[in-house]
């Protein structure tokens, strides 16, 4: 596993926060699900390139919405991080879906089924 400095992770949490602050309250694309949340952000070393990962909840047709409509609006996305945080070079960003709040709601769900049925 490579070993991330600690200016990098810094950059990768100021990218998230800036890009869930951006898509929480300027973006106007009705296809964004009302829950989306920006779980990380992963640039590389070089800051050429960021995935930033989302999750949405909601049905599979919501979230197919959501990413498309992140996707068509990447170039704002990335205009608006680069007027925000002082960078030398803003990342081409590229969206990706983290469905790691499903799984875990899925888990819990099963957890409470087996502690019902080992309770009776």
């Amino acid at each position: 596993m490579k070993r991330t400095s600690t200016r990098l992770t810094r950059i990768n949490d100021e990218i998230a926060r800036v890009t869930a602050d951006v898509i929480r309250s300027e973006m106007s694309d009705p296809r964004i699900g009302s829950v989306v949340s920006v779980m990380r952000a992963e640039s590389t070393s070089d800051l050429k390139f960021c995935k930033i990962w989302v999750s949405v909840l909601g049905d599979k047709e919501k979230q197919d919405d959501t990413m498309k409509a992140l996707k068509s609006g990447s170039g704002f996305i990335r205009r608006r991080i680069a007027e925000i945080i002082n960078l030398r070079v803003t990342p081409e960003i590229t969206f990706h879906f983290d469905d790691s709040i499903e799984h875990g709601m899925r888990m819990r769900k099963l957890i409470d089924e087996v502690n019902r049925g080992t309770n009776n």
